[in-house]
Order: structure tokens, then sequence, then C-alpha cells
């Protein structure tokens, strides 16, 4: 087996700069222009903020839009840094894992508004007095919404390596780090570009806590998209909404096209298979660029310097060799890092309970689980319900490129589609049909994490060997057994990414779906997403933590009876190679 790489023609002798790299420069220029005025308003006072206040001026939506797009950029960049590492160090050390991947499930479960309460002061007190510093808790808080959903694919695909291909990569005597570069991350990189969209779009989701953050006292309103959304809501502006929706829909299609679609067409070359896909995603801007002289002369100079110092061995020190230098037993060093492991999640659970327990009693801890069993009903009834609609579908579109381009920004602007534009609707006609609150809110729980399935299925799909594909076509495989021995057990490991992730969003949406507003009119669902957001909203932190806990409790144990051993199956029994 090995990656279907498509070579790029190789760059001619004339360095004379054509029409394409006019276009490209202006386009580059242009970029860095809007990043650098962008850039510039973050290191302006706090008192800017209370000087020019939101308001609903249509003229001033592409300067709010701009803003909004700058902090997830800024936040997709900080989760690809963070997957890189995370989820590298998790896959390729079993007592890193032990302890990393729980860590991972919990942050999951800590909803945004939990991370908002405790780092909003924070970052504001790192540059007090500057727009800088809520800039970087609205960042924050978008990465926590992005970062772990890349990470956990990553990890998937990193556990998913052939073993062939690792047992070629050592007998070509590969470092650690030209494993990663040369194996790692083009196996990995179909899944995670998918991925990559799915946080981008999910990051949108939490824009309006994101920009609009009310932590007790404490009140901060940045320019942008989520502000402005925040501010129609409350004055029951449809007109306003709607030209949000419409800001929406025009950044999504631009970063679809002058981000995303390269970059899918870019990484189609890291498909996993021995023949080549029948039919290739493209990119007019791929194109563009591959067009340019001088622009593509710099590329492949900056290229062969990167591939170059991939000949660099790094002094990295190994511990097996560590370990047998010491002459400790492996049992004895397992043992005792579980021992320090076990013992630091004790030293937090106390630290926990010692602070909860200064002023709640056992009646609010009964009170915290109560509602927690009812989200969980809600998130498996949900997440059934997800399964069963996205999967066939996400089969049918990743089996068509074709179709695959054009799905793509509609499926982003879906994902992107914030609960609180759909609190209008959902609260005018659970009002007006006097329609019980506690089931008719709970699909907006799975508005925006359904997606997560459907992107990892796609990406799954995509990412199937063709040969595979053309082996079950010519020995007649077709019809339930071609989905029962074929593409399910091909696209299980990506589905439980996808589902693992959705699960985790689906409890953190339910803080913002539990409570829905418009107007004056408030719906409360009773619920532990709702018990979040109204000790948040009171700046009751007591019984923010208990919240806090409790779901990261009832997240973790879902995952470790439920998906882990999903995740596990898929490991052994459903790797390819």
């Amino acid at each position: 087996m090995v990656f279907h790489r498509v070579v790029p023609p190789a760059v001619g002798r004339s360095y004379v700069p054509n029409v394409f790299d006019l276009v490209a420069l202006l386009m580059v220029l242009g970029a860095l222009v809007l990043v650098a005025h962008g850039a510039r308003e973050t290191v302006e006072p706090l008192a800017v903020l209370e000087h020019t206040p939101i308001v609903l001026d249509w003229r001033l939506l592409p300067e709010y839009a701009l803003r909004t797009t700058l902090r997830m950029l800024a936040a997709i960049v900080g989760s690809l840094l963070f997957t890189f590492v995370y989820a590298t160090a998790a896959a390729k050390s079993r007592r890193a894992e032990i302890v990393l991947i729980p860590i991972l499930d919990v942050l999951q479960s800590v909803p945004i508004l939990g991370f908002l309460t405790f780092t909003v002061v924070f970052f504001m007190g790192l540059f007090p007095g500057r727009v800088l510093g809520a800039e970087l808790a609205s960042v924050f808080a978008i990465f926590t919404s992005q970062a772990w959903n890349m990470t956990f694919s990553m990890y998937q695909s990193l556990r998913s390596v052939p073993k062939d291909l690792e047992e070629a990569s050592a007998s070509f005597h590969l470092s650690r780090w030209q494993q990663f570069w040369r194996l790692d991350v083009p196996f990995a990189m179909p899944g995670l570009v998918w991925n990559t969209m799915m946080s981008m779009s999910g990051g949108w989701f939490f824009v309006v806590a994101s920009e609009a953050i009310t932590v007790g006292d404490t009140t901060v309103t940045l320019p942008g998209i989520g502000a402005w959304v925040a501010l129609a809501i409350r004055e029951q502006n449809l007109a306003a909404v709607g030209l949000a929706v419409l800001t929406m829909l025009v950044i999504i299609v631009a970063y679809d096209q002058l981000l995303f679609r390269p970059v899918v067409a870019w990484a189609d070359k890291f498909r996993f298979e021995q023949t080549a896909s029948s039919e290739a995603p493209t990119s007019w801007l791929l194109d563009l660029f591959r067009r340019t002289r001088a622009l593509r002369a710099l590329s492949v100079a900056v290229s062969s310097t990167f591939h170059h110092s991939l000949g660099v061995r790094l002094p990295l020190p190994r511990l097996p060799q560590i370990r047998l230098s010491l002459g400790i037993p492996e049992r004895v060093v397992d043992a005792v890092w579980l021992v320090i492991v076990v013992a630091a999640g004790a030293w937090v659970g106390w630290e926990v309970i010692d602070f909860v327990g200064t002023s709640l009693g056992w009646a609010d801890v009964g009170e915290a689980l109560g509602k927690g069993l009812l989200t969980l009903i809600r998130v498996v009834v949900l997440m059934t319900f997800a399964t069963l609609v996205w999967v066939p579908i996400g089969v049918w579109v990743g089996l068509r490129p074709r179709i695959a381009e054009k799905v793509q920004p509609v499926a982003q602007f879906l994902a992107a589609f914030p609960a609180n534009i759909a609190f209008p609707a959902a609260v005018v006609l659970i009002v007006h049909f006097h329609l019980n609150a506690d089931v008719w809110l709970s699909p907006l729980m799975i508005l925006g994490t359904q997606w997560y399935i459907l992107f990892n299925v796609i990406a799954g799909t995509a990412a199937f060997p063709s040969d595979l594909k053309e082996a079950a076509q010519s020995f007649h495989v077709a019809g339930w057994r071609w989905w029962v021995n074929v593409i399910l057990p091909g696209i299980f490991p990506y589905y439980i990414t996808g589902a693992i992730t959705a699960s985790g969003g689906s409890w953190n949406a339910a803080i913002v779906a539990e409570v829905a507003s418009w107007g004056d009119v408030k719906l409360t669902a009773t619920g532990l997403g709702s018990y979040i957001a109204q000790a948040t909203e009171a700046g009751d932190f007591p019984r923010v933590v208990l919240g806090i806990a409790v779901m990261s409790m009832f997240v973790t144990l879902f995952n470790r009876l439920l998906w882990r051993p999903l995740y596990a199956f898929a490991e052994t029994r459903l790797r390819l190679g």
C-alpha cells in the first residue's frame, strides 16, 4: 500500500511573473491588509468598547464580520498546533494516553460558559485596560469549541496507521520527526481537513457566547457577528437576524473557496490507496497559484527547504532507553505511573468537593444529577436519530467527489448556524401552540453537533481506498452485504470520532439550547444545561463548578462505557493493514 501522490509539474525555467502572479499577489496583499486592520483594533484601550457600543447598522456588518472571522482563524491556527502536539503524544505514548485521553474527554465536556467563567478575568488581567485581553478570552472560547474535535480526529488516524507502512518507515530508518511529517501527518490529513472544516463551522455555534460575555458582574461585548445577533435577539429585530445569517453565508462561502476548497484538493494527494481516485476534487484558487511562475518558484524553494530539514535528526531522548539504563522493570514503571495519575485525579476531585461543599449540600448534588439524567436522555435520543439520518447521507456524498464539492459549503453553513438564530422561531412556535419546552427545545441541542457525524462519515468515505471499492464491485458485493461488510467497517473509525465529538458537543450545546429567549419571552427546559446557564448568569460559582463536574462525569462515563470500547474495536478489528 502506498499513498497516491499527485506530483505537480516541474517549474519552468522562466521565472518572469505572469498575469496569474499579479492576481495572486493582489489577493495575498488584500488578505494581509485586512488582517493588519483587524489586528490594529485589538491593541486599543478597553474604553473604546464602551464609547462605541454595538449598533444594528448594516454598514457596520463588514467590520463586524472581519473581526469575527479573524478571531475564528486565530482559534483554528491554535487548534491545529494543539492537535499536532496533543494527539501525537496521546497516540505515540501508552503512558501519556492514560492521562491525555481522559483529560480530553473532560475538556470536551466542559461547556464554553465554564471556560469563560474562569478565563475572562485571567485574560483581561494579562492586558489590563486593553481590548487585547478580551479578544484573547474570545479566541480561547472559540478554540475550546474547535480543538477537541480535531484532536480526536488526528488521534484516531494515528492509531489507525497501517502496520505495513510503519514497518516500511522503520526499514528506512526514519527518525520520529521524519516519520511524523512523512507518514503520520499525510495519513491523518484527509480526515483532519474535514474535521477542521467542521470545527471552523462549529465555532459559529458558540460565537454569540464568545463575543457577548456575561459572567456575574463582568460584561464584555466585542464587535462581531455574535454580538450583533445577541443584540438583535434582545431587540426582537428579525431583519437584523436575517442580515446576520446572510453575512454568515457570505463569510462561509468565502473561506470555503479561499481556504478549505484548495486544502481539500491539495490533501487528495495523500489518499491511502494503490489506484487513483476516478474524480479528484478541484479548486480554482489552487489552479491559479499553480499557474503562477514567481510564486510557484518561491513555493518550490520553501518546500525544498522543509524537506531538507526533515533529514536533520533531532537528538530526542527515548523513554525505553532511559528505563533500561535504570534497570527498572516495566511493570513497576506502569504501577508507579498509575499511582501518580490516580493520586492527581483524587486531589483534583477533592479540591472540587471542598470548593462546592462550602456552600452546597447533598440536595444540590442530587438536583444536578437528576437534571443531568434528563439531559442524558435528550443526548441519547438525538444521537440515535442523527446517526440513522446522516450516516447514509454521508456515505452517498463521500462516494461522489463532485457532489461533495457542492455539498461542502452548504454543510458548512448548516453546521455554522447558531442555535441562537433559531430561538425566534422556536420560542414563537412553542408559545403559540402551547408546546412543552422540555421536549421541543431539545432539537436545538443537535442543531450544530449532528454535523460532526456527517463530516466524519464523508471524510471516512472519501478516504476509503478505491482499490477496495473496486474489489467489492468485482466480487459483486452489493446491497445490504456491501453496507455491512464493506463501507460500514471502512468508515467505522471515522464515525466513532464524529460520534464522540458530537456527543460531547451535544452536552455543551445544552447550555445554549435549554434556555431560549426572544425579547422578554424566555423559555427554559429542565436539564443540566439550563442549570449551568442560570448559575453562570447569576455568578453562582459553586453551582457552576458543580454543574460542570456533573457534566464532565456523565460525558466521561458515557465515553468510557460506550465509545472507548467501540474505538478499541475499530483499532483492532477494522484497521487497514
